[in-house]
């Protein structure tokens, strides 16, 4: 490998003029410079990414502000990061990964005062998140991945979650759903004013209403144990419930379980369908997730776009994009295992094998009540 010593003995000058020409600490004739830039172009030289960052006065290094608990990354949350780091390397620049909290934001104003950042992307955004202002007081561009409640003079992409919110209702009504019950966040999240939380909660709302449907929330922790807790609540609450739409993905697998445990089989007796999940995640269930499958990897790589564009245009307009998430069916959803509300002794009257087939259903899920009393 070329090293700057090299360069130095081909062009036939000091290594200290090599070192000028690279860093632009000094004025060097465009002769010279033309023999040095030929030096380092046939010995195919590098070089170093601190030498090319005072050149340009920038460290080439973005920042993707993700906070991270113990359980570390997902499948999901990883293709937001590959995402921004393949778009990030495209572009001759570096993404490092910051798992500061959101409310550290002592810790955030350490890491913008060093000057180590050229722009910074944010995840796991709040309505109102003060990150935000730290990083603008501190003049650092930055890209949202996900929405503030006040989104003026702010670049960000998102997922469009009424739509997708929408088209999961609409999946599962149109299959002949009626009693859904929509599993969130947990309610420390929701309370602490999570974007995709309390969004979501409001299209499931909306889109329930839509198709003139009683909406049923519950919220959940972030975990099997809080899936199988949620379910509880869910029969407690709605014993008839046919479809489960989960926005709480670590907390899908302890759904699925649940059910197992409750003698139901899974689409015939409930359908169950994920929301924001990668297709990684969805076929690690027994039967696979029917899901509506996040944007991710686009999401991460248009922001880095759109960031760059602030760092090198003087005056690059405000890039602000929703995606919706795409639905997936698998094997996860189906029709109702019983009639719903508005269809109960029709299916009977209609077609008296059918009629067989939800008297077997419903029979199946007595048995489960009874067994759970």
């Amino acid at each position: 490998m070329a090293t700057m010593h090299d360069v130095a003995r081909l062009a036939r000058v000091s290594v200290s003029t090599v070192s000028y020409v690279l860093t632009g600490a000094r004025p060097i004739s465009q002769a010279t410079r033309d023999k040095v830039r030929a030096a380092m172009a046939e010995l195919d030289y590098q070089p170093h990414a601190m030498a090319r960052g005072l050149a340009s006065r920038r460290s080439r290094i973005l920042g993707l502000l993700l906070p991270i608990d113990d359980r570390g990354l997902g499948a999901t949350e990883t293709a937001f990061v590959t995402g921004a780091a393949s778009a990030a390397s495209a572009a001759g620049y570096h993404l490092v990964l910051s798992p500061v909290d959101a409310d550290d934001l002592d810790g955030l104003r350490r890491l913008a005062s060093q000057r180590m950042l050229d722009g910074a992307l944010l995840m796991e955004v709040q309505l109102d998140d003060d990150r935000v202002a730290v990083l603008r007081e501190a003049g650092v561009p930055l890209v949202l991945i996900g929405r503030t409640g006040d989104t003026t003079d702010l670049s960000y992409v998102d997922i469009d979650f009424d739509r997708t919110v929408r088209d999961a209702v609409a999946h599962l009504v149109g299959l002949g759903h009626r009693r859904i019950v929509y599993v969130n966040h947990s309610a420390a999240t929701i309370a602490e004013g999570y974007g995709p939380a309390l969004r979501t909660r409001d299209a499931f709302a909306a889109a329930m209403a839509e198709h003139g449907v009683e909406p049923l929330m519950i919220p959940a922790e972030d975990s099997a144990a809080g899936g199988r807790a949620a379910l509880a609540t869910a029969f407690d609450r709605a014993p008839d419930l046919t479809a489960v739409l989960a926005m709480n993905e670590r907390a899908v697998f302890g759904i699925l379980g649940g059910l197992a445990g409750r003698g139901l089989t899974v689409p015939d007796d409930v359908s169950v369908v994920s929301m924001v999940t990668s297709p990684q995640v969805a076929e690690l269930a027994t039967p696979a997730l029917t899901a509506m499958t996040s944007p991710g990897s686009a999401l991460g790589r248009i922001a880095v776009e759109a960031l760059l564009r602030h760092l090198e245009l003087d005056s690059a307009p405000i890039h602000q994009e929703l995606l919706p998430c795409t639905l997936e069916v698998r094997g996860s959803s189906g029709p109702p295992g019983r009639p719903t509300p508005d269809t109960t002794g029709e299916a009977d009257a209609a077609d008296p094998e059918a009629s067989g087939t939800t008297s077997k259903n419903t029979a199946r899920r007595r048995a489960a009540t009874r067994r759970r009393a």
